[in-house]
């Protein structure tokens, strides 16, 4: 039901950015229909004219649901309107092409009754394609402290971003979504660090699916590099030097990314794509060509598909401090 009432007694909201969301908003909102603990709003914002996604949304009776419309501002002001308007303690992330298995909203709140004083909740999410999953994203999973220590050593953490569940008033706290476009979650997610525990769901609750026209395929090189404008923030941040706009340093920073890392992982996620369709030789043709390009990179891809080791993102912090006469001053 379309829910005009305000929220009492309910920890979650699940927000859901769409900008020209079918037919993947289907299946997304479907997955929530489905949950095992149906005590939850669904806060969907529609980043601009999209009259399908609309169409579909008002057939939608048998969840809480709100809906608001807007011109398009991007995602990043998209994501801050969500905390804006969430009216629960809690706002549970998800895009509107990734799906929550039936019971993430379940095990979220038993988590939440376990930490209570979370500031973040995480899950591990698997490739979703078509119904089946082709493996898992690589996240950093460990105690509140390990993923804290990560932070403080000058690495990023590394989250599908459909499988966060924020704490609203914490993640205001932290400053909320800033301005990186390609990169705003992970910057979120070391302030959040730094303020509040974030706890990890061993589990896999969300299936997040890759396709040819999403932002990290179609933007890769330049998400590359504002992922390192991240973990630069993050460096200024520890160690006391004043950060310069990313426009100044994008191309010292751009000089920083491995390019032969870059491609190999390009070709990686090409190949989960093909994979995820059934095309089973262009699959095998990318994994050959990024073996290929890389070999290093990807069998350490498959070392971290079953390593219980703690993952984290980004480049050494001393590669940035060699750099730091053309980064800082």
């Amino acid at each position: 039901m379309q829910d005009s009432i305000a929220t009492k007694g309910r920890l979650f909201t699940v927000g859901i950015p769409v900008h020209k969301g079918m037919p993947w908003l289907r299946p997304s909102i479907q997955s929530l229909i489905a949950q095992t603990c149906p005590d939850f709003e669904v806060l969907v914002i529609l980043d601009g004219p999209d009259p399908e996604s609309r169409a579909y949304l008002d057939t939608v009776s048998s969840l809480h649901l709100r809906v608001i419309e807007r011109p398009a501002q991007g995602l990043v002001a998209t994501l801050n309107h969500l905390l804006d308007e969430c009216r629960t303690p809690w706002l549970v992330r998800q895009d509107a092409d990734d799906i929550s298995y039936s019971h993430r909203i379940e095990r979220l709140r038993d988590a939440l009754l376990a930490h209570p004083n979370s500031g973040m909740l995480c899950s591990r999410a698997r490739y979703h394609a078509d119904g089946h999953a082709i493996g898992c994203f690589r996240s950093s999973h460990g105690s509140p402290d390990a993923l804290r220590r990560i932070v403080h050593g000058g690495r990023l953490l590394s989250f599908c971003h459909s499988s966060v569940a924020l704490h609203v008033e914490t993640a205001r706290n932290a400053g909320g979504y800033r301005s990186i476009p390609l990169a705003e979650d992970a910057d979120l997610w070391w302030r959040m660090a730094l303020l509040a525990d974030i706890h990890s769901i061993p589990d896999a609750l969300t299936g997040f699916r890759q396709n040819h026209s999403s932002v990290s395929t179609l933007h890769h090189d330049q998400q590359q590099v504002a992922g390192v404008y991240v973990q630069y923030l993050l460096l200024s941040t520890l160690w006391g030097l004043a950060p310069r706009p990313f426009l100044e340093v994008r191309d010292s920073l751009a000089t920083l990314v491995p390019r032969r890392w870059s491609l190999a992982k390009r070709l990686l996620r090409n190949g989960n794509i093909a994979l995820g369709e059934n095309h089973y030789l262009p699959a095998l043709a990318n994994f050959a060509a990024a073996f290929a390009v890389n070999p290093l990179f990807l069998l350490r891809r498959l070392r971290d598909e079953f390593s219980p080791r703690l993952l984290s993102n980004g480049l050494p912090p001393e590669i940035f401090w060699r750099k730091r006469q053309c980064l800082w001053t």
